[in-house]
């Protein structure tokens, strides 16, 4: 069995595919019509579907946390990301509360480094340098 798609609730979905798009590079894929508007975008051959919900997410809590439902993108370039996402505005060092804070976890029990971030609806998304299964 393979993981198809993760799908987040999103309020403004041009908003949020924007994002995406332009943070981590993820492309458009054609959609259904679907009766509630939305967009698909692909990650490698896994996808992130984005749907439109006026009411937005459970999350309440303007700055990541761990413990949040999330997906995670895996890079090879670790550093290169958090440099790209510096770049955007995202730092470790903003302070609490701030929807671009970032937490960066470099030395913890999973054994890679992994940060995680929020998106325009306080979805979480980490970012990591795990080695996936068959990679040398």
């Amino acid at each position: 069995m393979l993981l198809h798609h993760i799908s987040y609730p999103v309020r403004d979905v041009e908003v949020s595919a924007s994002f995406y798009e332009d943070l981590f590079k993820l492309e458009r894929l054609p959609r259904p019509p679907f009766p509630i508007p939305g967009v698909w975008l692909g990650c490698g051959d896994r996808q992130i579907h984005l749907v439109l919900n006026e009411a937005g997410t459970y999350r309440s809590a303007p700055s990541p946390n761990i413990a949040d439902v999330h997906f995670a993108f895996c890079t090879d370039d670790f550093e290169g990301m958090v440099e790209h996402l510096e770049a955007a505005g995202f730092r470790e060092d903003l302070p609490e509360g701030d929807r671009k804070r970032v937490l960066m976890i470099r030395e913890g029990l999973a054994g890679f480094p992994q940060l995680y971030l929020l998106d325009p609806d306080l979805n979480t998304i980490e970012v990591n340098a795990a080695q996936m299964p068959g990679e040398t």
